[in-house]
């Protein structure tokens, strides 16, 4: 089978390899379409925490099955994965947090993922694509993930929420903040992200993190409030360690996005708000499941979210330019 392979940053190349034979608690998937997310651009630029080379990338998948042995699956049967392959015995797995698992292996961060044409994957990662179109059933795993963060964050109907950064995962992030009820706010510094939260999304309160009134805007806003949640989709050291600014009193501070570096905030203006910090890891089957059920009654759309649709031959030298602010790009897929 033919796969493409990052052997160190910045450098892709297509190679031949033996399909997966097939063993026992595991599917062998056909795969259809990929994903590519920041995780992979990360990753291509040498950026990403927890990987090493060289790497087979590309965790958001939709495929049909090739052959299983698994219950209530069958071959031809259209499906995704939950990429996150957890051991089932640490104590996140014992308490139910497999999206944290202690020895977490992540499908094409941690182990080879799926820029591949066949994969072979744990039986108990498989998702049922419940009637979804690939286009759709490629999305899920990466909405999965703002969904996650939205439930981490507790939201109330009609909060003032600000995500920052208006990337899919972001994207997702205020799809589902809207669902559960909030009052959303985009913060990005590229105004065609933000042209896109409003035209697509129908957020309406959007602003420029280029510009140097971004506190001042938020009071007007949240009429001098501030948002009671804060979810940092970025990953960006300075958008994170300037956001803390931005949290009202007794407000939650959600990291959904990851970078490589130590954050830093002032202890005092922390502690007299009582704030609350916490990480999005991931995400669980609660989560999967509430994003395909949202696809299915149509409060989500992801046919929105993709603006680039890539044949598998043409990834390795188009791959560069995607992640380019000029290249207007949300969500890039590739199909096999």
């Amino acid at each position: 089978m033919k796969a493409l392979i990052c052997t160190t940053p910045g450098e892709f190349k297509y190679i031949e390899k033996d399909v997966p034979a097939i063993k026992e608690g595991f599917t062998l998937l056909k795969v259809k379409s990929v994903g590519i997310c920041g995780t992979d651009y990360h990753a291509f630029e040498g950026t990403q925490p927890f990987f090493n080379y060289p790497r087979i990338l590309g965790h958001e998948i939709a495929a049909e099955i090739a052959e299983t042995a698994e219950n209530g699956f069958n071959k031809g049967d259209m499906v995704t994965i939950s990429p996150y392959f957890y051991c089932g015995h640490c104590i996140a797995c014992l308490n139910g947090k497999t999206n944290c698992c202690e020895s977490m292996q992540v499908c094409g961060v941690h182990i080879d993922g799926a820029m591949c044409e066949y994969l072979l994957v744990p039986d108990y990662s498989l998702v049922s694509g419940k009637g979804l179109t690939a286009d759709e059933l490629v999305l899920v795993e990466p909405l999965a993930i703002g969904a996650h963060a939205v439930r981490r964050a507790d939201i109330k109907p009609g909060e003032f929420v600000l995500v920052i950064g208006a990337g899919p995962i972001g994207l997702g992030t205020m799809d589902f903040a809207k669902i559960a009820g909030a009052e959303v706010i985009a913060l990005d510094v590229n105004g065609k992200r933000l042209e896109f939260c409003r035209d697509k999304l129908g957020i309406t309160h959007v602003i420029n993190a280029a510009e140097e009134n971004v506190l001042e805007q938020l009071k007007y806003i949240t009429n001098g409030d501030m948002p009671t949640v804060v979810m940092d989709c970025s990953g960006n050291l300075k958008a994170i360690n300037n956001a803390f600014q931005y949290m009202a009193h007794g407000a939650r501070f959600v990291m959904v996005g990851l970078q490589k570096q130590e954050i830093s905030f002032s202890h005092p203006e922390f502690h007299k708000r009582e704030a609350s910090l916490m990480s999005s890891r991931n995400a669980l089957p609660a989560d999967f499941a509430h994003v395909i059920d949202c696809i299915k009654s149509k409060r989500v759309q992801p046919a929105d979210y993709i603006t680039h649709k890539l044949d598998f031959n043409e990834v390795k030298d188009q791959f560069a330019d995607l992640a380019k602010p000029y290249s207007g790009v949300v969500k890039a897929i590739l199909r096999l």
